[in-house]
């Protein structure tokens, strides 16, 4: 005959055997917002229709430089509009004065091929000769 030592109305709490997730779901909640706040301040807001591109993507450095084209044939370096007699002097301060610096050229797709190559043209004539032409990438 086996004999219990613990009296029958032990106040003692039974051990849970849960994970509770409510901290995990707060964490994950404020994660998420802190992507939704950060994405759109990590693209150029320069708005432009790219056209299509199979090719296999590059990597991209860590502070890209962007010229962009727009439809409406005006030129940005990053998000600030310049004019096209101040494109040279613009990427001088954009890179650093480093002319081997690639320059990601982005242009719209409504914009005339005459149009991209006078903006080429411009880059060449100051000493820009890493021209990298950005497209949207498309799925195979």
């Amino acid at each position: 005959m086996a004999a219990s030592l613990r009296p029958e109305n032990d106040d003692d709490l039974a051990e849970a055997h849960e994970i509770n997730v409510t901290p995990f779901i707060d964490v994950m909640l404020v994660l998420l917002i802190i992507f939704m706040v950060a994405a759109p301040l990590s693209t150029v807001d320069v708005p432009v229709t790219l056209p299509g591109s199979n090719a296999s993507p590059q990597e991209r450095p860590e502070y890209p430089v962007f010229l962009t084209l727009a439809a409406d044939l005006t030129v940005s370096v990053g998000t600030a509009p310049v004019s096209r007699e101040g494109l040279a002097a613009a990427l001088n301060a954009a890179t650093g004065g480093n002319p081997d610096t690639r320059i990601f050229l982005r242009a719209d797709q409504a914009v005339a091929y005459g149009e991209l190559m006078a903006v080429m043209n411009l880059l060449r004539d100051g000493g820009f000769r890493q021209v990298a032409l950005v497209g949207a990438e498309e799925a195979p």
